[in-house]
């Protein structure tokens, strides 16, 4: 039988490589910024176009690379950060593994400028599929300059599963934020298809967080601070009232490197116990500083997972850290074994004698229980349960309940009864159904804004007095990327700066004090809610604008406003379901109900 087993050409072998090292544009981002930082830049400048698929170009003022230098960066396991296997358990620098360049490159038009500070000219080199097609020495600044074009060029089918403009350009920006966080100490900025959206100058870390973030970020955050023998913390944590649905600014970083763990996630969480409500989660900055020979975090290759070397003890620093922050600034209550007891004593009576009190007792002597008039005498009703109607359904709600029960049709009653005001009981030929008033509404407006605005029948209505809404960078991105779907429901906008936008014009169905409450959940359904695949714009608008005006549990409904909306339940093409797929009504069958009083 002949041989089977060959050796794969470099360049197939860079392509598979590429597979596990670039899964998307952000992942170009990370290594490049990566890079930047290992070569002691102290300022980096992250430029990309249409979501990074057609440019990521990184600049630095970092020390540079030599002519050699420059060639190896891009032969695979080729790196300078370490020399032997041991070195893996004492890694003070981001990338060590010697594949990002040579997998870049595999993948892409690959352009690069680097110059040390000892040398008069640089070095120009550009590879195109790993084939390196020009070598030049250059006139060009001390630093690296790095241009990735044309991402997955040769392989079309990787670039087909890239996802819209709007969710790439999310995950850079997530990458961008995690990087400049862990190092406030440099200056950052970055700018899509000529658009600042971010300049970072070099800072603490509590002034990066809300350049980041936004001012109003600055009277959320309670500091935190530890030193120990095992571990050194740093940082943040959001005050409760400020907690979120949704995970969202939630950061630790170790030694300078992002990471992400459930396990130290849910010590933040147990010490903000009794302090949030239930389902929300709290935002937190939290830096960590361990000796390197006590982790492992060489066991994911994109290097955000980390093995430490005494967890237990890590989580329960970490979980005390954090409850003594809050205690200490009267977010959560301490225990003060310092109290004075004196201080609970009035001064009044502080040097006063106290005499004891006996409470007075009043009797009846001429109450006789067993006096047989007192039985005869007719039922007297004590005052203070004179209401006593008012703990059970009255006559007339009875009488219409059964009318409601007796109903025979194989259609939906006009009358319904509202429960709780949350709930809708209506009658039905084979039972009766039960119906979440805010799910149901929310199914009528999204099918509503979808035939709107299919039909084009989607009408703006202009301020009197236009109205600027704050948000962070990032978001304000976000919103101009969806700046012409958001124009094409209705939206008018004016003026764009870095953390603020100003609307003249809003949908007719938004009322102007729900303008900033609808961008912000649409923003925080597209950053957390909506998956990559399937992603559509109009879809994500139309469920966030359903999902924010909608009535909530605990709203009053009139009967004809009942009877309203289960008939416009019913007409939608999809009535059994919500928008984000949660039933809008339960029935119970006429046998069910027989079974519950069975049993």
């Amino acid at each position: 039988m002949s041989d089977i087993i060959q050796l794969l050409p470099d360049h197939v072998a860079n392509q598979i490589a590429a597979g596990e090292v670039v899964q998307r544009p952000s992942s170009v981002v990370k290594e490049l910024l990566e890079n930047s930082i290992d070569a002691k830049a102290t300022s980096i400048k992250l430029i990309i176009r249409d979501a990074g698929k057609t440019l990521i170009q990184v600049i630095d003022n970092g020390k540079g690379m030599s002519n050699t230098d420059a060639k190896l960066a891009f032969e695979r396991h080729a790196t300078s950060k370490i020399n032997s296997a041991d070195d893996l358990f004492k890694l003070k620098t981001k990338g060590f593994r010697g594949e990002a360049m040579a997998s870049i490159a595999a993948i892409a038009h690959v352009e690069m400028k680097t110059k040390q500070d000892s040398q008069e000219l640089g070095t120009h080199i550009k590879i195109n599929g790993s084939r390196i097609s020009y070598v030049e020495q250059t006139s060009t600044p001390t630093g690296t300059n790095v241009s990735v074009k044309n991402l997955f060029f040769n392989i079309p089918a990787r670039r087909n599963f890239l996802k819209s403009d709007t969710i790439e350009t999310r995950h850079i920006i997530d990458e961008f934020q995690r990087i400049s966080l862990s190092h406030p100490e440099i200056s950052f900025s970055l700018h899509h298809n000529d658009n600042e959206v971010y300049r970072l100058k070099d800072s603490n870390l509590r002034k990066r967080i809300v350049a980041i973030f936004g001012i109003k970020m600055n009277e959320k955050l309670v500091p935190v601070s530890e030193n120990t023998e095992m571990i050194s913390m740093e940082g943040f944590v959001a005050k409760p009232q400020y907690a979120k649905k949704k995970r969202g600014e939630q950061f630790f970083f170790v030694n300078n490197r992002y990471v992400k763990s459930p396990y130290l996630n849910h010590a933040v969480v147990a010490a903000f116990d009794g302090l949030l409500e239930k389902g929300y989660h709290p935002s937190y900055f939290l830096y960590l500083t361990v000796p390197t020979e006590s982790i492992d975090i060489n066991i994911h290759p994109t290097k955000t997972e980390i093995k430490f070397e005494d967890e237990k003890a890590i989580y329960a620093i970490l979980r005390a850290t954090v409850k003594h922050s809050l205690g200490q600034y009267n977010i959560a209550p301490i225990l003060d074994f310092n109290r004075d007891a004196t201080l609970d004593t009035p001064y009044n009576f502080s040097k006063e004698e106290l005499s004891p009190l006996t409470p007075k007792i009043t009797i009846d002597s001429s109450f006789n229980p067993f006096e047989k008039e007192i039985k005869n005498k007719p039922f007297q009703v004590r005052e203070d349960a004179a209401k006593w109607e008012s703990l059970y359904v009255s006559t007339q709600e009875i009488d219409q309940q059964e009318t409601l029960f007796e109903q025979e049709s194989n259609h939906l009653p006009n009358k319904t009864i509202q429960i709780q005001r949350k709930f809708l009981l209506s009658s039905i030929k084979s039972g009766v159904v039960l119906i979440n008033q805010s799910f149901a509404h929310q199914r009528v407006l999204y099918e509503e804004f979808l035939e709107s605005v299919n039909l084009k029948e989607i009408h703006s209505q202009q301020l009197l007095f236009p109205i600027t809404i704050s948000f962070s960078s990032a978001e304000i991105e976000m919103i101009y990327t969806l700046k012409s779907e958001l124009e094409n429901v209705g939206f008018c906008f004016d003026v764009f700066t870095k953390e603020s936008v100003t609307i003249k014009g809003t949908p007719v169905s938004i009322s102007e004090s729900k303008i900033s409450k609808v961008l912000e959940e649409l923003l925080e359904n597209i950053n957390l809610d909506i998956p990559d695949a399937n992603f559509k714009p109009l879809d994500v608008m139309a469920k966030s604008f359903a999902k924010s005006l909608a009535i909530k549990t605990g709203h009053y409904l009139s009967q004809k406003e009942q009877e309203s909306l289960v008939n416009s339940l019913f007409l939608c093409s999809e009535p059994s379901l919500s928008p984000t797929g949660k039933a809008t009504f339960k029935t119970l069958t006429l046998q069910e109900i027989d079974q519950l009083f069975d049993s």
